[in-house]
């Protein structure tokens, strides 16, 4: 089972008024100046809180003016290559102009993505034990059913050299 969240609320109203962004822009793409007022908020947000976003999220968000990008709609996107190998996606910002140079490597994997990005729980350390008071009265039990079975067993033997 996954460990609580520290701070789950803030993260459900940054999920929040993301998802609201996008409504607003996919009913009335128009709307930008909406979309752009929930996108800095959330921004503010999470500074604040000093919080991690995901990196799919904060790919969608122009750092400039901190409108949504969503392709065709608030943004411009690309395709291009450096130096034959290196692919990259250019997204451009229509408000502002701002561009954002993506890779496009499908053999890239992020770093959030990785095992040994993720924390691991730290072993479970024994507690502290019984008191001394529960201590003695195992100990004390321990003791009567060392004598009962010892009494028990002499009973026995008894009973077997008689016959």
């Amino acid at each position: 089972m996954a460990g609580q969240i520290k701070d789950k609320d803030a993260y459900q109203r940054l999920n929040y008024l993301y998802q609201a962004a996008h409504c607003v822009l996919s009913q009335n793409p128009d709307n930008v100046e909406l979309a752009r007022f929930y996108c800095s908020t959330q921004r503010t947000i999470a500074r604040r809180l000093v919080l991690r976003q995901d990196p799919s999220v904060k790919r969608t968000v122009c750092k400039k003016c901190c409108s949504l990008l969503i392709p065709g709609v608030s943004a411009t996107t690309r395709q291009r290559r450096k130096k034959g190998k290196i692919r990259f996606t250019v997204m451009r910002c229509l408000s502002c102009g701002h561009t954002k140079k993506l890779l496009n490597n499908p053999d890239y994997c992020l770093w959030a993505d990785r095992p040994e990005a993720q924390l691991e729980q730290p072993p479970k350390l024994p507690g502290p034990g019984p008191s001394l008071k529960d201590r003695s009265k195992d100990n004390h039990a321990d003791k009567h059913r060392q004598t009962t079975s010892v009494s028990s067993t002499a009973g026995a033997a008894q009973n077997i050299t008689s016959t």
